[in-house]
């Protein structure tokens, strides 16, 4: 051994778990993990609860509650709910008043974002201000006002049978839009400080002129936080029920979310066809995250790490 020092041999040592995890931090990991799996559960209770529910039988839950084995499962209750509620014509209504309310609201935030973040306005953090300060007004402190504005807007027989802006789509389309504008505003506006101002005077070199640094450059780059937005805004205007409640008087008009009251009966009501109902209803926003989870995340993420 002494000759193997002598010549520079490596000696070898007994191996010591450095890298290990100690076993406090292995269990408070463990702690995490258990206490995030439990608010998950939490949040998916109700709806775990609605799609036992609305497998079983009225009578089987009855007799037994809705905390037990089933006899037997069947979609027979979404059929039912489908036809009964006339939900093909609700989720058309639907769709007419959340898809152009989240491209017209990207669109127009995403002018105000790009003047208030990239160009150099006078008084932009107030513009900014301003925006946000409009998600602080209670909405409704302004259903009165509205309701009196929109009886004495006129619009044309193209855009509104009623020749007005009450009992159109148009009213809670433009709500929406007022409502949800200054959120996303925000959001595009701390989204686009971000991005390097490298890149626009790289484009102002080259001779880019504004619009091209906007819809060429800086819109691109604001796919993730504009994807994060959409899948938000038509999970909300889609789940909308007050303002087409108040601003829309016929019924072949109302969205989807009023749809529900057309499987309460008059004197009995069956909740396992109701709660067939309102799983179907939530199938179109769990298929828009579904589609954009990937940019749903990214947006969300992005800024969390430097470098």
């Amino acid at each position: 051994m002494t000759a193997d020092l002598r010549a520079g041999a490596p000696t070898r040592r007994a191996a010591t778990p450095v890298d290990a995890p100690k076993p406090r931090a292995r269990r408070g990991r463990w702690g995490v993990h258990i206490f995030l799996m439990g608010i998950s559960l939490a949040f998916l209770a109700p709806l775990l609860l609605a799609v036992y529910a609305s497998l079983r039988p009225y009578e089987d839950t009855a007799q037994h509650g809705y905390f037990s084995f089933p006899e037997h499962l069947s979609f027979g209750y979404y059929r039912r709910a489908y036809t009964e509620s006339g939900m093909g014509k609700y989720f058309t209504n639907t769709l007419l008043i959340a898809v152009p309310g989240v491209l017209i609201t990207l669109f127009l935030a995403s002018f105000v974002a790009f003047a208030v973040s990239r160009l150099k306005l006078r008084g932009g953090l107030v513009l900014l201000m301003f925006f946000t300060a409009g998600n602080l007004l209670p909405q409704q402190v302004i259903v009165t006002p509205l309701y009196v504005l929109f009886n004495k807007v006129p619009l044309p027989w193209w855009m509104s049978d009623s020749l007005t802006m009450y009992d159109s789509y148009w009213a809670v389309i433009i709500v929406n839009i007022g409502f949800q504008l200054g959120f996303c505003v925000f959001v595009l506006a701390n989204f686009m400080r971000t991005l390097p101002q490298e890149i626009l005077e790289a484009a102002i070199v080259d001779g880019a002129g504004v619009w091209a640094q906007f819809w060429r450059i800086t819109l691109p780059l604001c796919r993730p936080a504009l994807a994060a937005l959409a899948t938000l805004e038509f999970t909300w205007i889609y789940n909308d029920f007050l303002w087409a409640l108040i601003f829309i008087s016929n019924p072949d008009k109302l969205p989807i979310t009023s749809s529900l009251n057309n499987l309460r009966g008059q004197f009995f009501t069956d909740y396992n066809l109701l709660a067939a109902g309102s799983v179907l209803v939530a199938l179109p926003t769990i298929l828009v995250f579904l589609l954009l989870q990937r940019h749903f995340i990214a947006g969300l993420t992005l800024g969390s790490t430097k470098g």
